[in-house]
């Protein structure tokens, strides 16, 4: 299986095509990891990784060519939809996709947001 995913919270995932979104993005053989944590963990891990003291959305994390782990944080993507004129469950669709990509390699970039609203059409997000 290409994706797994381990909810640390009580928050619900909305219901997307995970699967079917990483295998477009990263290929059946990519092996990636979804994590929904609390916006105390995706804090800690933004001070650690990045050093910004606040909880962010998203955070990804490639581990080799062929693998990587994307840390989501649920509470934080509902608070920030409506800036982005976007359905709760939309927006949580939108930052994965954005997430995948940094996995693939993409740093943000006019060609990342090309690649990323293709993906998106697929699956209208």
């Amino acid at each position: 299986m290409s994706l797994t995913i381990t909810n640390l919270t009580k928050g619900k995932l909305p219901r997307l095509p995970f699967v079917k979104i990483v295998d477009a993005v990263l290929g059946k053989e990519y092996d990636c990891s979804l994590v929904i944590v609390s916006p105390r963990t995706s804090r800690k891990l933004n001070l650690e990784h990045r050093g910004k003291d606040n909880s962010t959305n998203i955070l990804s994390f490639p581990l080799d060519k062929t693998s990587g782990e994307i840390f989501l944080d649920l509470a934080q993507a509902r608070k920030e939809c409506a800036q982005f004129e976007r359905s709760y469950q939309n927006f949580v669709g939108f930052l994965f996709i954005h997430g995948l990509f940094h996995l693939k390699g993409y740093d943000h970039s006019s060609t990342m947001e090309r690649q990323e609203k293709k993906i998106r059409a697929l699956f209208k997000i």
